[in-house]
């Protein structure tokens, strides 16, 4: 099991997007262990953007990451962090596939909708920055059998 951070941004949240997208999450199978709206801060937006710092994109993500709620989800499943990111397609909207997150829902480059960790190291800090503990629950759900072939008692 992985758990990955997936922020719906202020474009997705905008737009009313925010029930669409969970929903494509749930219907795959993966697990919704976190979940919380928030206006983020400057500073933990120059934090999780800390990489990017000097690029010249990186004032206008920040500005436009503070601009407005967001909400940020932390997600758990066999092969979480694949698998959301192949949900949410290539990261320019005009570039993504049909039947992505943004291939269907983006047109923008710069408003692209969505977040995730591209890492399980990434996954495991951007969650201790947005989440503290005590905040992403242990669910023990009925289903799993039925969303993962558990016959040899492991999920494959």
């Amino acid at each position: 099991m992985e758990t990955t951070l997936i922020i719906l941004k202020p474009d997705a949240v905008q737009r009313g997007l925010m029930g669409q997208i969970i929903s494509r999450f749930e219907d795959k199978g993966l697990a919704i262990v976190g979940m919380k709206m928030m206006t983020i801060s400057q500073a933990l937006a120059g934090t999780h953007y800390g990489d990017h710092k000097g690029k010249p994109f990186y004032d206008g993500l920040v500005g436009f990451m503070t601009s407005s709620p967001v909400c940020v989800l932390a997600i758990q499943g066999v092969g979480a962090i694949a698998i959301c990111r192949k949900m949410m397609g290539a990261t320019f909207g005009s570039n993504a596939d049909a039947g992505t997150i943004r291939g269907d829902y983006g047109s923008s480059n710069s408003f692209n909708l969505i977040h995730g960790s591209d890492s399980p190291e990434a996954a495991a800090k951007e969650i201790g920055l947005f989440f503290k503990d005590g905040d992403i629950q242990i669910i023990d759900r009925a289903i799993g059998g039925w969303v993962y072939d558990m016959s040899s008692g492991t999920p494959e």
